[in-house]
């Protein structure tokens, strides 16, 4: 049965962070051996500079004095105090002139090359005991004499300090890579454990449970952008779903009025005889209503397209231009249902922005404000300069308006107040207006008019940004 491993271990982030304790252990490791080498280097220098200094020394006094002066420069520094250093001097017979041992540790060579001896000598402590000590030393034959000449220094500080190191570098490197071990595991579960919350946010979601988010912890790490942008999507899904949810039932409910009277129509005109007129007549009405319906249509199929991003071309234009050739198109039309029209139109107003989208939007606004207006009210149509540099544009109708708690669901596709249904119309104008704002970087914003409580009216504003 093959061992299944825990799911941090097979995580991307575990990995590196393995690569990452491995980095870490490879350069301690050579760290540790830098410094073991360049102290253990620098005291071992540090003793042959000070030797070599020595047999200098000793070398002056004796080209200088011979023999004589020899001998009393070794004994001048055997009473020296704070010495570190042990010597012996001997004749050429080989008997003992000055020195701290007894006996040579080593024969002397036979010529005058400087020999280096490592040798153990006795010691006698304070307290009486007698230890052995290690010892590492040059030894000469001296020229034009026979007799020979020991410089050596006690190195069981310097090995203990090298014993020192050692064992720090053996401890040091086993905690070192058992730590960067430590601190990967705990870094990559870490990182692991946001990643699942993430994964379980997303399997929980295709599992139906379109209000799942993924939590925030305000570190403000590229975890919580990460969750941030996804909590961002999974709310414009939700509400894409929530919407095309009631789409169905939305157009059903629109068409099925048409399509009644258009069945209903035609069924009558099969029941009985029909004359030319009545046949022209009955063809005509049916034209009409399969107009509306494909009017519908072509709205749904207008409005994805512009949700997708596929419709709209934005070009720097003056939306001055636009709203006079809207005013006087709709004039006309206010006056025909009895209502006043009165339009501000500001100049140079100009967006970044499509002329045939932004007249669309409008159109809708406009239409809707004369629509849904009482015979003898008043419609107001404005682009002024609006806050932050945008440019504002304006329709003020003095209808029934729109409570505040139906305003956010009116401009959703096929989403129509009860009031409304009776009058002509897809749900979809309001739905493609806020589509417009949103693709140009816009507001859309409905308010009431300011009038009296039976009917306050609608202000409806489309702001978009001002180049």
């Amino acid at each position: 049965m093959k061992l299944a491993l825990p799911t941090f271990l097979r995580t991307t982030t575990f990995k590196l962070a393995l690569i990452y304790s491995a980095m870490f252990a490879a350069f301690s490791a050579a760290l540790l051996v830098y410094l073991y080498y360049s102290t253990v280097y620098y005291i071992r220098t540090e003793s042959e500079r000070r030797m070599d200094l020595e047999f200098e020394q000793l070398g002056n006094a004796y080209y200088t004095g011979g023999m004589e002066r020899l001998s009393q420069s070794v004994l001048e520094r055997m009473t020296r105090t704070g010495s570190t250093y042990f010597y012996y001097l001997e004749d050429a017979s080989g008997r003992k002139i000055a020195g701290h041992f007894g006996r040579l540790p080593a024969a002397p060579p036979q010529s005058d090359v400087v020999q280096t001896v490592y040798f153990t000598f006795e010691q006698k402590e304070p307290d009486g005991t007698i230890v052995e000590r290690p010892a590492a030393g040059r030894i000469v034959r001296l020229t034009n004499n026979g007799g020979a000449l020991l410089v050596a220094f006690d190195t069981a500080q310097q090995t203990a300090i090298v014993g020192r190191i050692q064992r720090a570098i053996f401890i040091a490197a086993p905690i070192g890579l058992v730590l960067s071990l430590l601190g990967g595991i705990l870094i990559s579960r870490g990182a692991a454990r946001r990643a699942d919350e993430l994964a379980r946010t997303a399997e929980a979601v295709m599992g139906g449970e379109l209000g799942r988010r993924a939590p925030v912890r305000g570190s403000g790490d590229e975890f919580d952008r990460l969750a941030s942008r996804l909590n961002a999507m999974l709310d414009q899904i939700e509400k894409l779903v929530e919407s095309t949810r009631h789409t169905g039932n939305a157009i059903a409910h629109d068409l099925r009025s048409p399509l009644s009277r258009l069945r209903n129509r035609l069924e009558i005109a099969l029941s009985e005889p029909m004359s030319k007129e009545s046949a022209e007549a009955t063809l005509g009405e049916t034209v009409e209503e399969v107009d509306r319906v494909l009017g519908t249509f072509n709205a749904i199929l207008r409005l994805a397209r512009l949700e997708a991003g596929a419709e709209g071309e934005r070009v720097r234009m003056d939306v001055s231009g636009l709203g006079e050739e809207l005013a006087e198109l709709f004039d006309p039309a206010c006056e025909e249902a009895g209502l006043s029209f009165k339009s501000n139109i500001s100049r140079n107003m100009t967006v970044l922005a499509d002329r045939d989208l932004v007249g669309q939007a409008l159109s809708n606004l406009l239409d809707n404000a004369v629509k849904y207006t009482p015979e003898g009210g008043a419609i107001t149509f404005s682009i002024t300069r609006g806050p932050n540099n945008t440019v504002d544009m304006i329709v003020v109708d003095s209808g029934p308006g729109v409570p505040e708690e139906a305003r956010e669901r009116v401009v959703q596709r096929f989403q129509r107040m009860d009031s409304a249904r009776t009058q002509p119309g897809s749900g979809l104008g309001l739905a493609l207006v806020d589509s417009v704002a949103d693709m140009h970087g816009g507001d859309f914003i409905l308010t009431d008019a300011g009038g009296p409580p039976e009917a306050p009216g609608l202000k409806a504003i489309l702001r978009l940004p001002r180049v």
